[in-house]
């Protein structure tokens, strides 16, 4: 017996089972109940004690109190199969968002299905030092902080700053992956810049360098003026532009107007014509080399006897007239302008037809020297410029509302320019077809298998991949600019000291006197990193015991929205670098949505927090946190007063509390391989309530244990011969759920698992089985000893698969939950009993609909009338009479075989449950009928008949005898004879009245 005593000084708890404990020797936590304390927390050799189960399941106590294991560490067994793989590291700038939960949720919950079958388990997390997104966010918190820029400090001292703040956020992301329920083997943690991810980035670049599969070239790359840097394909977002709009560009004093098309004249030379070129950019016509028609154009048909150039209006030059398949003659004009220097289409048609680049705009968006009154001119201002002296000149025919795709730099929000830079590039020609045998081949495979086209489609052919950047945070490339007198040559080295003795040999000279040596300042694109994570994260360049137990690893998890940002350069540079594939199989999750289907946007006021779905959040609460988008720049004031009314309409009384358990049980229960996954705060509130159900089955359990005299703690021994039919049912029922869990967790469909788990918690034990024990636990007879036993052995098993959804909850209830002994879920399987009880289950959802249909309820007394059409299955019935009394919720049952069929007459409210079943209904005085029965059953037969019409079109198919197995034949078949005869009952039923 449990008893508490309670002063002012200390809580002591005394039980039967516990040590006594006081409040030094223990972290606890006591909170109040309808005036019962209840005190939990942890005795002196950290075994969790309890003493009661609250009276009703509550997120926020269950998760702070729960303490789930922090490390999860492989044995590193030689005699278990391995299962390996690493979480996508988070960004490090900050606070975890749906996307993230989502991703480590599915991973998680994978993990700990493995481990539940013996697989020595390697989950290794890490953060991502994020070149661009960390250098913004410091450059930022200096500019309001210290109202200095990166510029003004230096290189050093900003990193320095740099390294400071990550050290500030190096546990918020730990802490948030904890919270979550995610068990990671955190002795194996990683950061991207740490010294033994440097060392395998230095080590990759200089391999791939030496094999020359990197080299430094010119090419045309997506720079941000604002970042002064290169950026990324996936950091350069494409915003839909309707119209004339002004939008915000930074360094700009007013909006930038776009989506306006300009209509210039280029006058042909020695005659009086012209040809009309049509442009989004025109302060780019200073760059153009050519102008280019399609062959069949009729238009220009006359040109193409003979060369033809035409003036450039600016730079006083004759520019040629070209003919190319690749120009779209619906385009404007059918007459395009080729500026090789800034636009990737002109840039290969320049190569085509062996013309000159000329750069127009530099690295920090200004006009170059050397193109008069707009040269140092910033880009937008010389727009406005050129479209003045275009004018004056007589030369601008036109300017109409244009729709467009304006590419925005996600990072800096400025207006993405493409330029053709000294960068340094991977070859990807090879590692790309590479890449594709290991998908053809079956060595990896991907999930969904749709993929597969996009992967061989996306890297046939594979464009050189640029790894350089512009920026101060990041790994520094390891190249070295030699210069010895006159010649100057790049060395690569994995430090500085490789490169000074390479140095001296390449200029044959003994000392480095006269030799100068400089870092290229520039840093590696972060997926260069990244994409070494697979292996280097296990150890590599270091090859080991643990690199050749864990690599290569056994499953990636990851968004279909970076496929071939980061995974497909994962297995380039894997198959490359280790000579085998990083992983064996991708499985690929949608991106996050709301409940809208809209991608998630700060603008849209629809991104949550996991944090936030956890504990709940007012409206005003997320309100704040846009303000503090705003305060911090993220959003301008437009986007704020957007993002409120967002707000408003998804969440109007806030966020409701729903707990962790709820969002990863959620976040699971959607198809997570479709491209988008709508995330609805409401469904996972339900869920919560969901979770209730199943905390107040456990507490009937345990009131079940002490009224039959049993000890809930002792362990389950499980004899069959002493169980009802609904015993072994339930059982059944249970061992098929866990064999339909088994079967979508190999297969990725973790919805087809929770819904199978949420069907069997819902329906099959707390709608259904616990019901029906209610009577025999409550008069205290020996079946009901068996009901407790079987109730235990439920919530024990089921709990353990739900754990890997729901770890907290899981874990909460499992405390108080006996263990079983003899687990043999396969052998509990009894496919004729669940048909049994299907019957029985039948018979009673019709009575239900019926009473329901007709608003007949408890007081009315209503007395249900079988009339069984065959005899075998009236005999079943008689055992299962107390059931159907209890789960249709009527007052009493009559059994009669089909030779009492007349008697159905008699009765206004009747139905058939099925077709081996009719049935009618006899009400007391205080029932008045609403409703005619007649109507009622003229409903269900057209129900029936529609149900009938669809069957028969599917056998009747052309295909469905080819792909159906005789099996599902044979189902179909039997279940058209059912609804035939149930709908000839059914026209009986309406004949008679």
């Amino acid at each position: 017996m449990n008893f508490i005593s309670r002063n002012s000084e200390k809580i002591l708890v005394y039980s039967s089972r516990f040590h006594r404990i006081t409040k030094q020797k223990c972290s606890r936590r006591m909170f109040s109940h309808k005036g019962k304390y209840i005190v939990q927390g942890f005795s002196q050799n950290d075994n969790y004690f309890t003493v009661a189960l609250a009276s009703a399941y509550q997120s926020n106590v269950v998760e702070s109190n729960i303490r789930l294991d922090s490390e999860f560490t492989g044995n590193d067994s030689v005699d278990r199969r391995k299962f390996s793989l690493i979480l996508p590291p988070p960004n490090v700038t900050g606070d975890l968002h749906l996307g993230h939960a989502m991703m480590s949720t599915i991973q998680d919950v994978l993990a700990r299905w493995k481990r539940s079958r013996n697989f020595d388990v390697t989950w290794i997390p890490g953060t991502d030092h994020a070149g661009i997104a960390t250098q913004v966010v410091v450059e930022k918190m200096l500019k309001k902080a210290k109202n200095v820029s990166r510029h003004d400090i230096g290189r050093n001292e900003f990193l320095n700053e740099v390294w400071k703040w990550r050290k500030e956020k190096a546990g918020t992301i730990r802490d948030d992956l904890t919270s979550i329920g995610a068990s990671l083997d955190w002795s194996k943690e990683y950061f991207t810049m740490d010294e033994a991810q440097s060392n395998a980035v230095s080590h990759a670049f200089v391999r791939l360098y030496n094999q020359k599969l990197i080299y430094r070239g010119k090419m045309l790359v997506n720079w941000s003026c604002a970042l002064e840097s290169t950026i990324s394909d996936i950091e350069v977002e494409n915003v839909e532009v309707i119209g004339p709009t002004r939008i915000s560009v930074p360094g700009y004093d007013s909006p930038v107007t776009f989506g306006e098309i300009f209509e210039i004249a280029y006058k042909i030379c020695d005659t009086e014509e012209e040809i009309i070129i049509a442009t989004t950019r025109p302060e780019t016509l200073l760059g153009d080399v050519a102008v280019a028609v399609h062959p069949d154009d009729a238009r220009y048909a006359n040109w193409r006897e003979s060369q033809t150039y035409l003036w450039h209006p600016f730079r006083n030059e004759k520019i040629p007239l070209i003919f190319d398949d690749a120009v779209d003659k619906e385009f404007g004009t059918g007459a395009v302008k080729i500026t090789p220097a800034h636009d990737k289409f002109d840039y290969d048609m320049a190569i085509r037809h062996s013309l000159p680049a000329v750069q127009v705009i530099n690295g920090r968006g200004e006009i170059c020297k050397g193109f008069g009154e707009f040269s140092d001119q910033k880009r937008f201002s010389a727009r406005d410029l050129m479209k003045n002296e275009l004018s004056r000149r007589g030369l601008l025919r036109n300017v109409k509302s244009h729709k467009l795709n304006l590419p925005v730099c996600m990072r800096s929000k400025d207006i993405v320019e493409l330029l053709d830079r000294p960068q340094w590039f991977v070859r990807c020609e090879e590692l790309a077809r590479n890449a594709i045998e290991a998908v053809e081949t079956g060595e990896i495979r991907i999930h969904p298998e749709n993929y597969k086209k996009e992967w061989i489609k996306w890297l046939s052919p594979c464009r050189d991949w640029c790894i350089s950047r512009q920026l101060w945070w990041g790994h520094q490339v390891p190249a070295y600019e030699c210069t010895h007198g006159k010649k100057t040559i790049w060395l690569v080295g994995a430090c500085r000291k490789d490169v000074e003795v390479k140095a001296m040999r390449k200029f044959q000279v003994d000392t480095l006197d006269d030799i100068q040596i400089v870092q290229d300042p520039d840093v590696l694109d972060t997926w260069f990193s990244s994409a070494l994570l697979p292996f280097s994260a296990m150890g590599w360049p270091r090859i080991d015991d643990f690199y050749d137990r864990k690599y290569p690893l056994d499953l990636m998890v990851t968004g279909h929205d970076i496929l071939f940002f980061w995974v497909a350069r994962m297995v380039m540079l894997g198959q490359v670098l280790t000579g085998r594939v990083p992983f064996t199989e991708i499985l690929l999750h949608g991106v996050v949505c709301d409940a809208n289907g809209r991608k998630m946007s700060k603008s849209l006021g629809n991104v949550i927090r996991p944090q936030q779905i956890a504990n709940g959040a007012s409206l005003d609460d997320l309100r704040s946190e846009i303000e503090k988008s705003y305060e911090n720049g993220v959003l301008t004031l437009e986007e704020v007063k957007k993002s409120i009314d967002g707000q408003r309409k998804l969440f109007p009384n806030g966020i409701p509390q729903c707990g962790m358990d709820a969002l990863r049980f959620t976040l699971c229960s959607q198809d997570i391989k479709s491209h988008f996954v709508d995330f609805d705060v409401n469904v996972c509130h339900a869920n919560s309530r969901f979770f209730n159900k199943i905390w107040q089955a456990a507490r009937y359990t345990i009131t079940s244990h002490e009224r039959m005299d049993l000890q809930i703690s002792d362990v389950v021994q499980l004899d069959m011969l002493e169980m009802t039919d609904m015993d072994r049912y339930i059982l059944s029922r249970l061992g098929n759920t866990l064999e339909k869990v088994d079967k979508a967790m190999n297969s990725y469909n973790l919805h087809l698992a929770t819904g199978a788990l949420k069907s069997f918690f819902y329906a099959d034990l707390c709608d259904v089985y616990l019901e029906t024990t209610k009577k025999n636990i409550s008069d205290n007879i020996p079946s009901g000893k068996v009901h407790c036993h079987v109730l235990a052995s439920c919530l024990s098993v089921g709990l353990k698969y739900m754990s890997f959804f729901t770890p907290f909850l899981s874990k909460e209830l499992q405390r108080h939950l006996s263990e079983i002994s003899n687990f043999k879920p396969r052998e509990w399987i009894d496919d004729n009993v669940e048909m049994e009880v299907a019957n029985v289950l039948e018979i009673c959802s019709a009575i239900r609909q019926l009473k329901n249909d007709n608003n007949i309820v408890r007081k009315h007394d209503p007395i249900v009338h079988l009339f069984i059409h065959n005899q075998s299955l009236l005999e079943r019935l008689h055992q299962f009479v107390p059931h159907i009394v209890t789960l249709g919720i009527i007052k009493d049952v009559k059994l009669n075989d089909s030779s009492m069929m007349n008697e159905l007459e008699k009765f206004a409210i009747k139905s058939t449950a099925g077709f081996e079943c009719s049935f009618g209904i006899e009400t007391n005085h205080l029932f008045v009928s609403q409703t005619t029965n007649s109507e009622l059953n003229i409903k269900k037969l057209d129900k029936l008949e529609k149900e009938l019409a669809k069957l028969l079109k599917t056998v009747s198919n052309e295909g469905y005898l080819k792909s159906s197995s005789p099996a599902v034949q044979a189902k179909h078949n039997e279940k058209i004879r059912q609804l035939r005869v149930e709908i000839e009952s059914m026209k009986q039923i309406r004949q008679h009245g």
